[in-house]
């Protein structure tokens, strides 16, 4: 895929103002507990704090920002496992427009009533990622919504990345970002942002072991669709990565690496127990990352995105009862 297709430093900046007022500046948390079991400087970056429970805010209302009142008035269409249907519920509203969303028959509850929450209309269709995007390419083409991207647009990847622009500003010194993986969407933008940047700063995406769909396509140099996923990550679980998230990983991360869910729930209970920090398992997924001994962090100035904080009612309640070790 040609470079002038991927996002770039100016692209992303033009989110952060066109989103300005609409997105939370998220904080950067220090992790004292972290940093003193990594040998590194460890930062949060809260995105569970985010309007609508994610990062997944920042792309919608940067696509949903651009579109004319024409499009607007036909209202908009997505297809989720909850986060990104948020999102776009959210970014509907604020410009007045209906939107529908497709969620997996699966979805957790505390998603489905966010998404109803914010107005949106909830379709379900099957339990994967291609059921949901067929059904909603369907209404897309009978009754003229437009379709707004979970992950694999420009405008999207934009969006998801004022997130690094954000830590950069806010923490020069950075020189790690860890960054959870779905679709790549926000490695994406992620990546295209810090490598512009603080050149010499790596960034790595972080995928659960039953869904290593972005590890898949760098492994085959192109995007491949898994015959199957399974993980407590459900934002984490698509089958196949896109062909522009996979063009940003290729260009701009320095590896992904691969964490098993027993570790991303026990980062889950972790945040939740320490640092009073609820965090969905698919935002817990850099800090299970960062504590499995894959990375060589010490000495260096590492920020975790916390992805989302749409966590299950029934996986809070566990935790918080401390059935999980954190």
């Amino acid at each position: 895929m040609s470079g002038h297709l991927l996002a770039s430093l100016d692209d992303v900046r033009g989110a952060a103002r066109r989103i300005r007022g609409l997105v939370n500046r998220t904080p950067l948390l220090p992790d004292d507990g972290l940093s003193a079991e990594t040998g590194a400087e460890v930062r949060l970056k809260c995105e569970s704090l985010q309007q609508a429970g994610s990062f997944k805010a920042r792309g919608a209302c940067n696509f949903v920002a651009q579109l004319s009142e024409e499009e607007l008035a036909r209202g908009v269409v997505t297809y989720s496992s909850g986060n990104h249907a948020q999102a776009v519920a959210y970014a509907a509203g604020r410009r007045g427009a209906r939107a529908v969303v497709v969620m997996p028959t699966t979805a957790p509850q505390i998603k489905i009533d966010g998404a109803r929450r914010l107005g949106a209309t909830v379709e379900f269709a099957g339990t994967t990622s291609e059921y949901r995007r067929v059904r909603a390419e369907e209404m897309a083409e009978a009754e003229g919504f437009v379709t707004v991207p979970p992950f694999d647009h420009r405008r999207i990847i934009a969006g998801q990345g004022t997130v690094a622009l954000e830590a950069h500003e806010d923490w020069p010194v950075l020189d790690l970002l860890l960054v959870p993986i779905g679709g790549g969407g926000l490695a994406s933008g992620c990546g295209a942002a810090l490598r512009a940047l603080k050149p010499e700063a790596k960034v790595i995406g972080v995928e659960p072991e039953g869904a290593p769909t972005m590890r898949r396509a760098l492994d085959a140099g192109a995007p491949v669709t898994l015959e199957d996923v399974d993980t407590v990550a459900d934002g984490l679980a698509p089958t196949r990565a896109g062909d522009l998230t996979h063009a940003h990983a290729s260009a701009f991360l320095d590896d992904v690496v691969l964490v098993p869910d027993e570790a991303i729930q026990a980062a889950a209970a972790h945040l939740l127990q320490r640092r009073k920090l609820v965090v969905e398992y698919s935002g817990a997924a850099t800090v299970a990352a960062l504590r499995s001994e894959q990375l060589d962090i010490r000495d260096r100035s590492v920020c975790a995105v916390l992805s989302g904080g749409n966590l299950d009612r029934s996986f809070l309640a566990e935790m918080a009862a401390g059935n999980g070790s954190p």
